[in-house]
């Protein structure tokens, strides 16, 4: 019989191919994809990065709000929009109210309505449900989880980083890692502890890790992705935002949303994301998933591990 886990990982399987072919990918997900591959400067970089994350607000400002909202000059937001393939801000903007109003299914006044009623942890929840609504948009197809899941599982030994901020999210996959691979390293301290990490793992055959940079980003994060490219590893990043300096040095990366409203960051939508890369692995090779889980099951039998429900 096998235990609940077991039977989950069966159960759970990621279907490959988009599944739902109609839906339109996340706002995130279009922004990031009409702002990619065009060189874009510092300072272009701000107003792109300020776009993704209020996009619902700043599709509907003016040249000079915009200007001022990202600390930039007019000038550099029409420079920017010529630079993204526009004629100029108004032809951009269009395109941006166009994404904005097809992620508000009630419409914009409906949506800003309803944040009226809210209090404030109220807000902080809607927040979260949007991050993973856009989520689930990204996952209409899957076949970019499934790609990355198939190569993290091969990768022996593999490397999972999260420095400050973000060790709770490496902890928790490379604790739940740890049940289907048979060598999950973990790094959470930066510094020559994590460049003596990166390089014992290359140099123990390891070819990918899996890098997590939640904001505020961390430089010796970045120092670390480096270092793990310099040494022959692939990188992929779970992060915010897929562009700046960790997605510029990542071979992949997972961008999604997470929580700003309150005092401290919440990330729902990382966990979620997370858990979908977890079970890509356990996909990419279920004998030895179904193995581990089987041994795993019994040492915590015969340990007695866990309170009997």
């Amino acid at each position: 019989m096998p235990s609940p886990q077991q039977a989950r990982a069966q159960a759970s399987a990621i279907t490959s191919g988009k599944t739902v072919p109609e839906a339109e990918a996340a706002p995130t997900s279009q922004l990031r994809e009409l702002f990619d591959g065009h060189g874009l400067s510092p300072g272009q970089r701000r107003i792109a990065q300020y776009l993704i994350e209020h996009i619902t607000e700043a599709a509907f400002l003016s040249i000079t709000d915009l200007a001022e909202r990202v600390g930039v000059s007019q000038p550099s937001v029409t420079r920017f929009a010529a630079a993204v393939g526009f004629s100029g801000y108004p032809a951009l903007r269009e395109r941006l109210q166009s994404i904005a109003l097809a992620a508000l299914p009630g419409g914009a006044a409906a949506a800003a309505e309803e944040m009226r009623r809210s209090n404030e942890l109220q807000a902080a929840v809607d927040a979260e449900i949007a991050n993973l609504e856009n989520l689930r948009r990204d996952f209409a197809d899957p076949d970019r989880v499934i790609r990355v899941g198939r190569e993290l599982s091969r990768s022996t030994p593999l490397t999972v980083l999260g420095l400050r901020i973000s060790v709770s999210l490496a902890e928790y996959f490379a604790y739940a890692a740890r049940r289907i691979h048979p060598d999950v390293r973990l790094v959470t301290r930066g510094g020559s502890v994590a460049y003596d990490a990166l390089l014992q793992s290359r140099e123990a055959g390891g070819t990918w890790i899996l890098a997590f940079g939640m904001p505020r980003h961390a430089q010796e994060t970045l120092t670390a992705i480096r270092v793990a490219r310099g040494a022959g590893l692939r990188v992929a990043l779970v992060t915010d935002l897929a562009l700046g300096a960790l997605a510029d040095e990542a071979d992949v990366t997972f961008a999604t949303g997470t929580g700003s409203r309150l005092v401290f960051d919440s990330y729902a939508a990382p966990g979620v994301l997370s858990a979908a890369l977890l079970q890509a692995m356990t996909d990419a090779d279920p004998e030895r998933t179904q193995a581990r889980l089987e041994e795993y099951e019994q040492v915590a039998e015969q340990h007695q591990f866990f309170l009997k429900d």
